[in-house]
């Protein structure tokens, strides 16, 4: 009996070395497969945004050698830089009018398409298909349609109305550009709110109707709440992209006409790649990376609640 009860403990001792090592090789290879990624992330967005802090606190000349510390007088020059306040108006501009516009045009063609039965395929491709154009090429076409003698005045003149300057006012140019950001972002909108409103059961929607509730109701108190981390995610993309606007702007309107439609991210580029004045550049990233912190960390803490039905 004794060698059996040993044996029996021999066995079961290396059936745990051999589990063990499993687990062990089984999580090397895990953790083997996230390395790469994970210095990739950390080479490409980590380093990069420690070194633009590192840069915004010295005289960074790209041709000198010698970068002195020079502490706060990046961040002192670009608040007393009436282009850069003017951008960030802007870009405030962009974030509080894109933003909700972004997300109501989402909603909107995810509700529509939801309830059409056929076609929903080809209708959905439709609408996806601007949002993977490149933007530079969409930027262009908008710009010739947007011109003084382009489609959008010929029709205009045609429908007996005075002709628009659009581009070339400093009054329109910024909302047109907006417009068309919102236009080609619609398609990624309405992927998220589909995927939202196909989670929700319809015996919410069943028991509503049966006490009485019309779609307005239905769709105040019962579609709005449970979609609410869907638009907590649009709110939070959408935000971002907005503040990061650039290159519809550049290739739309270069930022005028008279600043009108400068963004923060095209005035840092005009300023390290045009002025070559990297410290000032950095402390405009990072002013633009405190920014977003700050309103994507303000959305999640408004905006993030659970609802139970």
């Amino acid at each position: 009996m004794e060698r059996l009860e040993q044996a029996h403990v021999r066995r079961e001792r290396s059936r745990s070395v051999l589990r063990l090592t499993y687990k062990s090789k089984r999580y090397a290879f895990i953790y083997g497969r996230l390395l790469i990624p994970s210095l990739f992330f950390i080479g490409i967005r980590i380093l990069p945004v420690l070194y633009s802090f590192n840069v915004s606190f010295r005289e960074w000349d790209m041709l000198s050698t010698d970068k002195p510390f020079v502490g706060l007088s990046n961040y002192t020059e670009i608040f007393r830089d009436p282009v850069f306040l003017k951008s960030l108006e802007n870009t405030a501009v962009y974030v509080i009018l894109g933003v909700p516009g972004q997300i109501a045009a989402g909603l909107a063609v995810a509700l529509l398409l939801q309830s059409i039965g056929r076609l929903r395929g080809l209708f959905r491709t439709a609408y996806f298909i601007p949002y993977i154009t490149s933007v530079v090429a969409v930027s262009w076409v908008f710009r010739w349609i947007l011109m003084k003698n382009g489609i959008a005045n010929a029709l205009l003149l045609d429908l007996g109305f005075n002709p628009q300057p659009f581009l070339y006012s400093s009054a329109q140019a910024i909302y047109s550009v907006i417009a068309v950001m919102i236009w080609q972002s619609i398609g990624f909108q309405m992927l998220i709110f589909l995927a939202g409103l196909e989670n929700i059961p319809s015996m919410y929607y069943e028991a509503a109707a049966m006490d009485g509730a019309g779609p307005w109701r239905r769709f105040v108190h019962i579609t709005l709440p449970l979609l609410n981390p869907v638009l907590l995610f649009s709110a939070v993309i959408a935000s971002i992209g907005f503040l990061q606007s650039f290159t519809q702007v550049l290739n739309m309107t270069s930022g005028g006409p008279l600043n009108s439609t400068l963004s923060v991210v095209l005035h840092i580029y005009n300023l390290a790649f045009k002025s070559f004045n990297m410290g000032q550049a950095s402390a405009a990233t990072v002013v633009l990376f405190a920014l977003i912190l700050a309103l994507t960390l303000l959305q999640l803490k408004v905006f993030n609640r659970k609802i139970d039905y």
